[in-house]
């Protein structure tokens, strides 16, 4: 038996980021341990975390420096603050019965320790890497997070080193901004202008990517560092090289045409899914789509429906029954075909009246174009839209919400 567990606490230099190990003498983690304190390496020799010289821990414990230790003033660091830290994190983590007093003897603990070169102030070190060890205890031997917390969360964090946001669309509706321009000056003007809201998606329209190159949306991503970028490349074929060179730019998402070959498409898709971004499918004069999309093995992360009033007005004269029709098709079928995680996504001339429209029709996605870039004042053209939202995600909880039990 062993269990991980992982904590991060602090800020500064002074940060603790801990991951550790805890297992039987006879389990590999024990096999671990011996392996550790006997194959040392330079600049990472591992060592044993006492409370203070000449009284080790129990369960016994074995620190591994992450960041090399290049001279004496970094060995400090770790054999002073560091290590007492840990100490007294596991022992006081037994004497408070989180790991079982009799079981100490019988366990071993790993402990990777992270200490910024830079640190400077012992105290700071000594008191975040105590509480990130013993949270870190805490968590392994709870087995936290469980499969759901992981699920809930993997789309709404942030890491505080990675200094941008990774968006991804798990708690849709958007509103998805057309930037249908053939001049940067003015592409400029209207993203400065837009909400800086989670819910607005830019479009770097196919005008502007024929222009400028997809080049556009590195510019873009330096206007909006956080934003979701669209690459409309409305790509029919060599689907893997545009859907690459998109990606290459920094594009979370590439829209491919559904004229083409279901064999391009397919291509275009899998791309997609391998350099770890959103496959737009748009069904612009896709006569019908439905069999399109059931013809196709890889399915597209969304599907864009554009308005179809002559599909709609022929069907009423027909006397057919139009059942879930909308303006922009039968969404609730598109969505069984994609699967529980797809997203469809409704454009053509779409203005704020017609919002709740699409909404009720589950669509998860307005795309807007002229309403907003074509107007005298962008920012309200886009609150607009955005009055149907719901707030951004996550607006209302705090940074440092946790559902660990208490």
């Amino acid at each position: 038996m062993y269990k991980i567990g992982e904590a991060l606490i602090g800020s500064g230099n002074e940060i603790a980021h801990v991951d550790l190990i805890i297992g039987d003498k006879e389990s590999p983690a024990g096999a671990a341990f011996v392996s550790g304190m006997t194959h040392l390496s330079l600049g990472h020799t591992p060592l044993l975390s006492v409370i203070r010289p000449n009284l080790m821990t129990k369960p016994a414990t074995l620190i591994i420096p992450k960041v090399t230790v290049g001279d004496l003033k970094d060995a400090d660091k770790i054999f002073g603050p560091a290590q007492t830290a840990v100490g007294r994190a596991v022992a006081d983590a037994v004497n408070e019965g989180i790991i079982p007093k009799d079981q100490a003897e019988d366990l071993v603990i790993l402990a990777s320790v992270f200490i910024h070169p830079e640190a400077e102030d012992f105290r700071k070190i000594y008191q975040y890497n105590y509480g990130a060890t013993k949270l870190a205890i805490q968590r392994a031997m709870d087995e936290y997070p469980s499969i759901d917390k992981v699920l809930a969360e993997k789309d709404r964090g942030s890491h505080p080193i990675m200094g941008f946001k990774a968006m991804k669309l798990w708690n849709p509706p958007y509103l998805q901004v057309a930037l249908d321009l053939d001049n940067m000056d003015q592409m400029e003007m209207i993203i400065n202008s837009l909400p800086d809201r989670e819910r607005i998606l830019l479009e770097a329209g196919t005008p502007l990517v024929k222009k400028f190159g997809v080049g556009i949306v590195s510019k873009i991503r330096e206007l909006r560092k956080d934003a979701f970028i669209i690459a409309d490349l409305k790509t029919l074929d060599v689907g893997r090289i545009e859907v690459k060179m998109a990606a290459d730019e920094t594009a979370d998402a590439v829209a491919i045409s559904g004229l083409g070959t279901i064999e391009s498409i397919e291509k275009a898709i899998h791309e997609a899914q391998k350099q770890g971004i959103y496959s737009i499918l748009d069904m612009m004069n896709v006569d019908n789509f439905v069999e399109k999309l059931n013809n196709l093995n890889y399915m597209p992360s969304i599907v864009l429906l554009h308005r179809n009033v002559d599909l709609e007005t022929l069907k009423a004269e027909r006397g057919e029954n139009q059942g879930e029709m909308t303006e922009w098709g039968n969404i609730a079928e598109i969505k069984d075909i994609l699967g529980k995680n797809g997203l469809v996504a409704v454009a053509g001339g779409i203005t704020p009246n017609k919002v709740n429209q699409a909404l009720d029709s589950q669509a998860d996605i307005i795309v807007v174009g002229r309403y907003i870039i074509g107007s005298r004042d962008v920012r309200r053209a886009a609150e607009d839209f955005l009055e149907h939202m719901p707030q951004d995600p996550d607006t209302m909880r705090l940074a440092l919400d946790e559902d660990e039990s208490i």
